[in-house]
């Protein structure tokens, strides 16, 4: 797979790893259009096709992007930690005054000083909060129940793990890892194989290596359950919270303020 160099005017190629960014994380979620399909179609419903969109840890702008080809009324604002995503995202969107990215760690209590607006219409996220631990999930959570407008909505599309059912947990995994044996191959790249083609490329290798420096290999955090996620939410000052969509593994969960 080649990207470098392959843009207009001979640039850099961000929607090309953009693209490849894409086609790694499909390889574990299949169904990730449908969850971010649903998710547009709710802040659709919920606050209009004119939103200020906050998306949250927001990686190479993969909402981003998604968001902005349905409604080219919103605006967004990206916010991540991860140097080598926010580089793809700010080459793919450079230029785009609807879309803007911010550096900023979620877990420094003053995260929320470095955006552009004090309130959004909507916050989103996927497949991005597991990384951290109950305790600081649950205060995000809290520090979210202040940035949402009243109205607004919050929605997190995540691996939301069930405890009580250890047989079709163990079952949904068994599915999901054969599915991926059988799509394996071709352009595709697991997470560690798109992460070495990211570091052997001259315009990824800085801040790919300031991101392993950052991060250190990937670790997961917690998998709380979808009651935990909903109840949470409703602590932290949201008026209603439950799932709008799942799958056997994942669930979206929506909350309004």
């Amino acid at each position: 797979m080649t990207v470098t160099g392959s843009g207009a005017g001979g640039g850099t190629d961000w929607e090309g790893w953009q693209r490849s960014w894409d086609r790694q994380q499909e390889w574990y979620m299949p169904d990730r259009e449908e969850r971010l399909r649903v998710m547009l179609d709710m802040v659709e419903a919920v606050v209009g096709p004119e939103p200020r969109v906050l998306d949250l840890a927001c990686g190479t702008g993969s909402i981003t992007g998604r968001l902005l080809a349905r409604f080219p009324g919103a605006t967004s604002t990206g916010v991540d930690l991860d140097p080598a995503l926010l580089a793809i995202a700010r080459g793919t969107f450079e230029g785009d005054g609807r879309a803007e990215f911010v550096t900023a760690d979620l877990m420094d209590p003053g995260w929320r000083s470095k955006l552009p607006y004090e309130s959004y219409d909507a916050v989103l996220t996927a497949t991005a909060l597991h990384w951290l631990k109950l305790g600081p999930l649950g205060t995000l959570y809290g520090q979210l129940g202040e940035l949402v407008r009243t109205g607004g909505v919050f929605m997190n599309a995540d691996r939301m793990k069930d405890p009580t059912t250890p047989r079709i947990n163990a079952a949904e995994r068994a599915a999901r890892h054969a599915l991926m044996e059988r799509s394996k191959g071709g352009e595709v790249r697991d997470w560690a194989g798109w992460w070495e083609l990211a570091a052997a490329a001259p315009e990824l290798a800085a801040p790919t290596a300031e991101r392993f420096a950052i991060f250190g290999e990937h670790a997961d955090g917690e998998t709380p359950s979808l009651e935990w996620h909903a109840a949470t939410l409703r602590a932290a000052g949201f008026a209603e919270a439950r799932a709008v969509w799942s799958s056997p593994s994942d669930a979206l969960v929506l909350a309004v303020k």
